[in-house]
């Protein structure tokens, strides 16, 4: 491996609450009493860790992808939004060294959730859970997330590109 084909890449997402619905992060079902407003699953979670890691493998980033303006997008999956951005992984040769994600919000927690979270986003992009980092904190009572209004992840992703990028 050469460092000059290592590339960092930052992602970072946010939705509001809103009432009843399902809340989806990593691709884990959370049990929770609200879902997040959003024109896909609202995944924040992934939708951060695939901008990061478009970034570092030099892709165009999420909204590019899969925009809002699609209906072929509204209500979609993050997670089939994980396994076309690993397979575009695969086809220009990069591959996921490391991933790192800050979740920030008053609840759900996010301790207990973390190593099914871990677990989760491991599988999606095959692999070693031991590259995956997730945790949680609150903002203390600051802005719309310390209030509680909805909750933003921000992830970095350390990837290593082929060799022709």
């Amino acid at each position: 491996m050469s460092l000059e084909n290592i590339a960092v890449g930052l992602g970072v997402d946010m939705h509001r609450f809103q009432e009843g619905g399902k809340l989806v992060l990593g691709g884990v079902e959370i049990p929770f009493d609200k879902s997040l407003k959003a024109h896909s699953d609202g995944d924040v979670l992934l939708h951060a860790i695939l901008d990061s890691v478009l970034s570092a493998a030099d892709e165009p980033d999420l909204g590019t992808l899969f925009p809002d303006s699609d209906e072929a997008n509204r209500g979609r999956s993050s997670v089939d939004m994980a396994h076309e951005v690993a397979r575009r992984l695969n086809v220009v040769g990069a591959r996921i060294l490391s991933l790192d994600a800050v979740v920030i919000c008053q609840e759900p927690r996010i301790a207990p959730l973390r190593g099914e979270l871990r677990e989760s986003i491991a599988a999606m992009f095959d692999i070693p859970v031991s590259r995956v980092n997730v945790k949680g904190k609150t903002a203390e009572g600051m802005g719309a997330m310390g209030r509680g209004e909805g909750i933003e992840c921000r992830t970095i992703a350390l990837v290593e590109r082929a060799e022709s990028l």
